[in-house]
């Protein structure tokens, strides 16, 4: 028989199919014998069906006929061979993916052979079969779900589903250690949840499916219990691994809250509810908001505790994600509410600031039967007693603004951000936390001028209550209430007191608590810069004279800060550096919406913030300092002044063009008049000092010395005799003047040492970083002069030249810049 199998026969047609199937119906048993014999049966058998579908109905007409999808069945069931098991599979996957004749998938679907498959006991353990089964699953059967084939796999009583064996046998599957597998049953989930069948969307809501959603939850909770540990770690080491490790997590984590997105977005009523019930009991109140109060070091080892950035970043992403409006107000609502650790104002600390200490988190327990958590008796317990000015979430927030380091800060920043940015928040919301932009602000007064019964003008900027701010304080306490009932917390009383004027001036002032900080970067500064720009209200009566007081002080402080900086390192670039990010800040600042990812608050930028100045210290981190000087603190600060002072900032900053250069100047004196000079020039030797340098070992070489500067620019010259020319030189050796840091040697004093920094900005060209942020090892570093002259006398004066001349360059540097170190 099995000989007559190779006979020649054309491949694609009727009695091939024919001539397989009775000899497939022969088999009584598989076994080593028959198995290659069955397997290219099942293979042909697939492939010759797909061909008929797209050319000729008679070929599934034979195969309804014989009833084929039995027989594959029965081959299942006396196959004790495990390549049997993987090829039907294979087989019966690529024939329904391939099918597109509508009946002839109802065929497939309508019989029990389908579901016989799907609930098969197949050996899991060998991993290849395993994901030929998933595949089957998802690809196959799932990829041809909709209202009229989805009925065909289930089992009804009195319109209700009892039995949908393709969902339960997946969802088995769903956190499975390997992600590839996750991935196609979460696929395979949203398939079912989108055809949008109401008997499915009860079944898969209703006990104990409706397990699976706290599952996911919980699967979800564990994972963000490992990015705490991850990061715990990568803060002992910050590495290209830790941060690897970081990404990756937070991917996995990112995924599950589309995954949770995606199926709220399918429309089921009850699942969402689900969700969000188990997302705020679960994660929210448990572990989020409280471990705001609890110092990193416990967070870090507690077994369900949470360090401060990652719970800022988890409520970052969890309100940019999840799309659920009673989530967002609830949230909204519990930073409002006192932590459960409930201390007074006078001795909190937010997590990681603080002397008062909250007690331990207490372990949580799940009730897996009825999908409740112990977490609302938990958070009912720690939220009695409280004092009447209790330390809410919304209080740590400020705290870490005014007083945290700058990923703590970067984290709040970006929380209060995306509540500005959620659109499920209701605008009552919004003004309760504080952050309610400026034009919604006056859209609200001007409608309660409109309801009021003063006059308009009056009506329009008072605080006195209106039937708005009734509405205000209803919709406020029904989200309270929402809170009472789903974390047991009671704050009604918060919504009768409520002042959102008062929040909105803690705001402000936070901010500019902010910006009289020196220790912050320029990054989470500049993200500060645009929510107060959304803040900053229309009238000087909505912010206070202290408010424009600090801002003052501190862009005067910063006008010192620049000016040091033109009697730093690079003082000849400090001109382009405040052009470009004078563009960028406002760039920044007038953009839709900051750009930064929350998970950066994670993986914060190795850039540093502000140093103090060190004579040991690199040209590069100089540099740095240069940067984050004049873009923190002198154009950031510039802008707000700017703006709050109701002035319209320039495209380009207001500096002085060109610098006349003093006619008795050194570089008039040899007969330079442009602000560039190049190799190979012909110039006056005046003032020109002999001296000698090696710039290989042993090979020393003589040359003239002369220190130039033109304006802004300076230089270091060395020349060469020009024999035809009396008195005259060639210019060899260019170098920056500025950061030059003359010293002589103390051993030798006819020995003159120069720091030779790059002539570039090494931070205007982005390609000398890493992804990381990091200088790529290839960058230009300084370099090292060292200079011998003939007799002590000739070094000095050599010394006093270059100190002139660098005087010079920042006198002409600090007159560029002047326009822009009086805001008036």
């Amino acid at each position: 028989m099995w000989f007559s199998f190779w006979r020649s026969r054309d491949r694609y047609s009727l009695d091939e199919l024919r001539f397989l199937i009775d000899q497939l119906t022969k088999v009584q048993n598989v076994n080593e014998a028959n198995k290659d014999f069955v397997i290219e049966a099942l293979r042909s058998i697939a492939e010759l069906i797909t061909y008929g579908d797209q050319h000729d109905n008679s070929y599934f007409e034979f195969f309804m006929e014989k009833q084929v999808l039995g027989e594959i069945v029965r081959i299942l069931k006396v196959s004790r061979t495990l390549i049997v098991s993987l090829q039907i599979l294979q087989s019966m996957s690529i024939m329904i993916q391939n099918l597109e004749n509508e009946h002839s998938i109802y065929y497939i679907f309508s019989n029990e052979h389908a579901n016989y498959l799907i609930t098969y006991s197949f050996d899991f353990r060998n991993e290849e079969l395993l994901s030929y089964y998933i595949s089957f699953l998802r690809r196959a059967i799932g990829g041809k779900l909709n209202r009229d084939t989805i009925s065909l796999l289930l089992k009804t009583e009195n319109d209700e589903i009892v039995s949908f064996p393709l969902y339960i046998e997946a969802i088995r599957f769903a956190f499975h250690e390997e992600s590839m597998i996750r991935t196609a049953v979460r696929a395979l989930t949203l398939n079912v949840y989108h055809v949008g069948d109401d008997a499915v969307n009860r079944f898969v809501a209703r006990a104990p499916q409706a397990e699976y959603f706290l599952n996911l939850v919980n699967f979800f909770r564990d994972q963000c219990v490992h990015l705490n540990q991850i990061v715990s770690d990568a803060s002992k080491d910050q590495g290209i691994d830790a941060t690897s490790s970081i990404s990756t997590v937070v991917d996995e984590i990112e995924d599950n809250l589309y995954y949770f997105s995606d199926v709220i977005s399918a429309g089921i009523p009850e699942v969402g509810q689900l969700i969000m019930e188990n997302i705020l009991r679960l994660l929210i109140f448990p572990l989020i908001l409280p471990s705001l109060m609890i110092e990193p070091r416990e967070a870090y080892t507690h077994e369900l505790g949470l360090a401060d950035i990652c719970s800022l970043y988890l409520l970052c992403c969890i309100l940019r994600i999840v799309k659920i409006k009673d989530l967002a107000n609830i949230v909204a609502a519990a930073l409002l509410c006192p932590l459960p650790s409930c201390p007074k104002k006078s001795d909190a600390k937010p997590n990681g600031i603080l002397l008062a200490q909250c007690p331990d988190a207490k372990t949580q327990s799940t009730d897996d039967k009825n999908g409740t958590s112990s977490s609302h008796v938990f958070l009912q317990d720690r939220f009695k007693n409280c004092d009447s000015t209790p330390f809410t979430p919304r209080d740590a927030l400020l705290s870490f603004i005014t007083t945290g380091n700058d990923v703590q800060v970067s984290g709040s920043l970006c929380v209060l951000v995306t509540l500005l940015q959620t659109k499920e928040l209701d605008e009552s919301m919004v003004d309760a936390v504080g952050i309610l932009p400026q034009r919604k602000q006056h859209k609200k007064k001007l409608l309660q001028a409109l309801v009021g019964e003063d006059s308009g003008d009056e009506q329009l900027f008072s605080s006195r209550a209106t039937k708005v701010e009734s509405s205000f304080t209803t919709e406020l306490d029904t989200y309270l209430q929402k809170l009472k009932n789903y974390g047991g917390v009671s704050c009604q009383s918060i919504g009768a007191n409520m002042n959102p004027r008062m929040h909105r001036y803690q705001v402000l002032g936070a901010l500019v608590d902010l910006f009289c900080r020196s220790n912050i970067s320029a990054e989470t500064l500049w993200d500060g810069g645009w929510l107060l720009r959304q803040l900053l209200p229309y009238s000087e009566a909505e912010y206070s004279r202290n408010h424009l007081r600090l801002l003052k002080e501190s862009f005067i402080n910063s006008t010192i800060c620049v000016l040091e900086e033109t009697r730093g390192t690079w003082p000849d670039l400090l001109k382009t550096v405040i052009c470009d990010e004078w563009i960028k800040c406002k760039r920044a600042m007038e953009a839709s919406s900051p750009r930064k990812d929350p998970k950066c608050i994670l993986m914060p930028s190795h850039k540093p913030v502000i140093t103090e100045r060190s004579l040991l210290e690199s040209s590069f981190s100089a540099g740095q300092r240069t940067c984050e000087t004049v873009k923190v603190v002198f154009v950031l600060l510039h802008y707000l002044q700017s703006f709050l002072l109701g002035n319209v900032l320039p495209e380009q900053p207001p500096l002085v063009t060109e610098v006349d250069t003093p006619e008795n100047s050194r570089a008039k004196s040899v007969g330079i008049k442009a602000a560039t000079l190049k190799t190979n020039t012909e110039i006056n030797l005046v003032d020109a000092v002999p001296c000698r340098i090696a710039f290989e070992r042993g090979r020393e070489r003589h040359f003239y010395l002369l220190a130039l500067s033109v304006g802004c620019a300076g230089w270091l010259v060395l020349l060469d005799d020009f024999p035809l020319k009396p008195h005259h030189g060639v210019i060899r050796v260019l170098a920056p003047l500025a950061g030059c840091n003359p010293r002589i040697d103390g051993k030798n004093s006819r020995w003159l040492h120069l720091r030779i920094r790059p002539s570039s900005f090494p931070f205007t060209n982005t390609s000398n970083y890493t992804a990381h942020g990091k200088l790529k090892s290839k960058a230009l570093v300084d370099g090292r002069w060292t200079l011998a002259f003939r007799d002590e006398e000739s070094c000095k004066y050599a010394l006093n030249m270059i100190l002139e001349e660098i005087n010079l360059q920042s006198r002409a540097v600090e007159r560029t810049i002047q326009p822009l170190l009086d805001i008036d």
